[in-house]
């Protein structure tokens, strides 16, 4: 077996944990942290639509991604501060809400809004991955409050299914799992990959960052991905039996 230099096996995540319902001012929250890459994820749910949605009779769900200022090894400027929001934070969060939306029955959501907010805290790789993980468990609490407070049908089926993500990459010739920043940085293919807990597809992102990879190399990251993120939808079940934190109407 290849080990790494936090000692793990090619095939093995990071520490993986969802602390639920982490602010009490959110309809839905978890805290997630991959090894030490830590994200909050907050789900705030609104009664209505965007304009282009009224009377359509489907609800929308979307997502906004940012990272701390101190969340990296040096201080990066906000982008409030800045004036503009930059293309990496826009293309994050067009992802993390695709991912979500793909598990999303719409309809059964009714004319209802749901934003996550995925704030990373601490960044070490895999922040993307690590969002959209814990911004299912945020969403799930935020359709049962909206349950609870009767914006959602009572035998409604908003979700049709879980969703999770991890990377995966080739260092010195060696498929790995859920990579950390040391080894994402030395990479020569990195890829994210979205995957419904029935292990479909959602996304797949993958480049060569040095020599390309061939289909088996393709296949194995894959197959890597595939197992990585069952494991995920076992902590994602696991903090959703905790018992339910009740927020304010």
């Amino acid at each position: 077996m290849t080990t790494r230099a936090d000692g793990r096996t090619h095939d093995q995540l990071r520490p993986v944990t969802i602390e639920r319902g982490w602010s009490s001012q959110a309809e839905g929250s978890a805290l997630i942290s991959f090894g030490g890459t830590k994200v909050l994820c907050t789900a705030s749910f609104t009664n209505g639509v965007p304009r282009w949605l009224t009377g359509k009779g489907k609800g929308w769900v979307t997502a906004e991604y940012a990272m701390l200022p101190r969340a990296t090894n040096s201080r990066n400027d906000r982008e409030s501060v800045k004036g503009r929001i930059g293309g990496r934070t826009h293309e994050i969060s067009r992802l993390i809400g695709r991912a979500l939306r793909a598990v999303v029955d719409t309809k059964a959501l009714g004319e209802n809004t749901i934003v996550i907010d995925c704030d990373v805290l601490q960044a070490d790789g895999g922040t993307r991955t690590a969002a959209i993980t814990g911004a299912y468990v945020a969403l799930a609490d935020a359709i049962e409050w909206g349950r609870r407070n009767k914006f959602i049908g009572q035998k409604s089926q908003v979700l049709r299914d879980s969703v999770s993500a991890i990377s995966v990459g080739i260092i010195d010739g060696t498929p790995m799992l859920d990579l950390p920043y040391v080894e994402d940085v030395r990479a020569q293919t990195d890829m994210n990959v979205v995957v419904t807990g029935s292990g479909k597809f959602v996304e797949v992102q993958g480049t060569a960052e040095g020599a390309p990879f061939d289909k088996a190399e393709l296949d194995a990251l894959l197959e890597l991905a595939l197992a990585g993120t069952a494991r995920l939808r076992g902590f994602q079940l696991a903090a959703l039996e905790q018992a339910p934190v009740e927020t304010e109407a």
